[in-house]
């Protein structure tokens, strides 16, 4: 049984239980619609659930269900979209994988059909650092579906992830006037790193026994906040974004906060491949010595428990 990673609260340790489960914007809406259409999980011509249906499916209003449409009519992904009925997915779609010497794509977009085709090696190796895991956890779901549907099965998977250490102070997200003792975007970003490394971890992790695949996840934890983040698959790619940071304001258990933030999920990913050409595989060479690096010299153990 595959675990929503959008469904798992963990709080952390040592910090007062709060719920921060707060409704999705449209981008994020519009993120994962449009990943379901490029996944193929959504087909050409077929028609979308009702508004109403992906208000209460993503906890937003309908108004946003709509702003999210139409951006991916914009898009050319969608067509019919207004109030009245369900829009359709366009029949002229190029499900072709976006992938190393292709332009530069946000990560809802680009991450998960390169982690799926990752998943067609035998043996699985995925390099992650990131803010938290969300993003890798959002983009394993195609492979898992693939694996779970009997359209691919590798004997041996390795995951290894990078996640800042609960011990810091973050570099971001930050209140715009300062960090309090109660510092709740602190509790939340600790709250989701941990609920989205035990889904990714339980879901990878469950196919020992569904499937017998051999599979290891293995996490730790960073002295720094990554100003970027990074994928590193099977050796041969490395997909590298920056975290772009903004000032934005939102409501956080009851209480209003500006704040600088970074939306991970909508960093552009650049795709760099061993053997297209001396910089895309010095790229690869070198980032794949950078993150074996820290993971042996200065991180440390990490812990996903509340």
């Amino acid at each position: 049984m595959v675990v929503d990673p959008e469904h798992v609260a963990v709080n952390g340790r040592n910090r007062p239980q709060r719920s921060h489960r707060s409704p999705r914007s449209h981008r994020e809406v519009a993120d994962e619609l449009r990943s379901r259409i490029r996944s193929g999980e959504l087909q050409p011509g077929q028609r979308m659930p009702t508004q109403a249906k992906l208000a209460d499916e993503f906890g937003v209003e309908r108004g946003a269900v709509r702003q999210a449409l139409r951006i991916l009519q914009s898009e050319h992904l969608l067509s019919n979209v207004s109030k009245g009925s369900p829009a359709t997915v366009a029949q002229h779609i190029d499900q072709a994988p976006p992938g190393p010497g292709t332009a530069p794509q946000p990560t809802m977009v680009a991450l998960a059909p390169r982690i799926a085709a990752a998943f067609a090696a035998p043996h699985v190796e995925i390099d992650a650092l990131c803010l938290t895991a969300v993003s890798l956890t959002l983009a394993m779901g195609e492979p898992l579906r693939l694996i779970h549907e009997g359209r691919m099965k590798p004997a041996k998977v390795d995951v290894r992830v990078l996640l800042p250490s609960r011990e810091i102070d973050l570099a971001f997200p930050v209140p715009v006037t300062g960090r309090s003792e109660d510092d709740l975007l602190h509790e939340r970003w600790l709250s989701q790193r941990n609920a989205q490394g035990q889904v990714l971890r339980h879901n990878l992790l469950a196919l020992r026994a569904t499937h017998g695949i051999d599979v290891r996840v293995l996490f730790r934890a960073l002295p720094f906040t990554p100003p970027v983040k990074l994928y590193l698959l099977n050796g041969a790619e490395a997909l590298f974004a920056y975290y772009t940071l903004t000032r934005r304001g939102e409501e956080i258990d009851h209480e209003y906060l500006e704040m600088y933030d970074a939306e991970g999920t909508q960093s552009m990913l650049f795709p760099f491949e061993q053997g297209a050409g001396l910089r895309d595989t010095t790229f690869v060479e070198q980032s794949n010595l950078w993150f074996n690096a820290l993971w042996e010299t200065i991180s440390s153990e990490l812990e996903l428990t509340s």
